[in-house]
């Protein structure tokens, strides 16, 4: 068990990583063939039409912090939820806005490996922030930190 925490870990990792870099061929590689996204505003995402939006979803010139934190791991036999929370602060049309979106990433384990077969984000209200003590990534215009 401590394996697949460690496994999920560096996979939640690399897809934050992947988003922040606009890595479509990364990502890929991380998604079961049946992904599913369901975006904060319940709308339902086939795998194709999401490596698509994946490709331009990130611009370090909107996206000026991006952090995940309060990461929450969950292995159930081959079914594994990882749960986090993503901080940003976005800038569009010389106006700053933040806010916290949390995910659970749902991972099937298929042929020795964990792939990603459901993406859920909600959005977080701010008496739900987790506290910036729980951050585990921190980029700044999508560059690294931590």
């Amino acid at each position: 068990m401590p394996e697949a925490l460690d496994e999920l870990r560096a996979l939640n990792a690399r897809f934050i990583h992947n988003f922040v870099t606009n890595d479509v061929t990364g990502h890929d590689a991380i998604l079961h063939p049946a992904f599913l996204c369901i975006s904060s505003s319940g709308r339902r995402i086939n795998r194709a039409d999401y490596l698509v939006g994946w490709a331009t979803g990130f611009d370090p010139e909107v996206y000026l912090h991006w952090d995940t934190r309060d990461e929450q791991i969950t292995v159930l036999c081959d079914v594994a939820l990882v749960r986090a929370t993503n901080k940003w602060v976005m800038r569009e049309g010389g106006r700053e806005t933040s806010g916290m979106t949390a995910y659970t990433d749902t991972y099937l384990r298929e042929g020795g490996r964990w792939l990603c077969i459901q993406a859920q984000l909600t959005p977080v209200a701010p008496e739900h922030f987790p506290s910036d003590a729980s951050v585990v990534n921190l980029y700044l215009k999508g560059v690294k930190q931590m």
